[in-house]
């Protein structure tokens, strides 16, 4: 048997001074006092490992733990690049969707201008031939007179819709659905043609079937 002060007791145990308190209180560890001085009686056979004989593998825990953050954090930052990368791609991909959608459209009102302005030329055309030239006072008449023709002109195959419909009786209910067709396809099919709002028929040069 040996006795030891609270540090020495400490020491010997390899824990702190109030955990050699607790097990004096506990009872675990009996206590002689000597001149006033409180002693620990410890039994020398029966030494506990002292903490910093603790087995050593701390480290490498740490090793281990710090390894899998170092992995984890390389997955997430691949897999935000190649959010990133998609990202990207998505990006590119719409902006030449909207591209060729403007050229589309570009295109449909290119084709409609040209369709336009042959109809016009072909309507002055026949006019000058079939009207007398007109005198500068005659000018805002001879111009009511072609748009008549244009209206009128049967037998070169335009004619409007609005007559068509009117000269076939068409129902009046059949009719609409004409016209919300014709309003459907005027930017889309070269057969429509529409100058004002108004909806147009070249009867000789096209075969408006799934239209009418």
């Amino acid at each position: 048997m040996k006795k030891m002060s609270v540090a020495e007791a400490a020491e010997f145990f390899g824990v702190s001074r109030e955990a050699i308190h607790n097990r004096v209180r506990r009872g675990s560890l009996q206590t002689v006092v000597e001149d006033g001085i409180k002693y620990v009686v410890v039994d020398g056979t029966k030494q506990q490992p002292k903490r910093n004989s603790q087995p050593k593998t701390q480290p490498k825990q740490d090793d281990r733990y710090y390894k899998l953050l170092e992995e984890q954090n390389a997955k997430l930052q691949a897999r935000v690049e190649k959010l990133e990368d998609e990202t990207r791609s998505l990006r590119d991909q719409k902006e030449q969707l909207l591209i060729e959608e403007r050229k589309k459209i570009e295109s449909i009102y290119k084709e409609k201008d040209e369709q336009l302005k042959a109809v016009l030329n072909t309507l002055s055309q026949q006019f000058m031939l079939q009207a007398p030239q007109p005198q500068e006072d005659d000018a805002f008449e001879a111009e009511i007179e072609m748009q008549e023709v244009f209206e009128e002109k049967k037998e070169d195959g335009i004619i409007s819709l609005k007559k068509y419909l009117k000269r076939e009786s068409i129902s009046k209910k059949k009719a609409q659905k004409i016209k919300n067709r014709f309003a459907k396809k005027a930017s889309k099919d070269e057969r429509v043609i529409e100058i004002d709002g108004k909806f147009y028929l070249d009867l000789v040069k096209y075969d408006y079937k799934g239209l009418l």
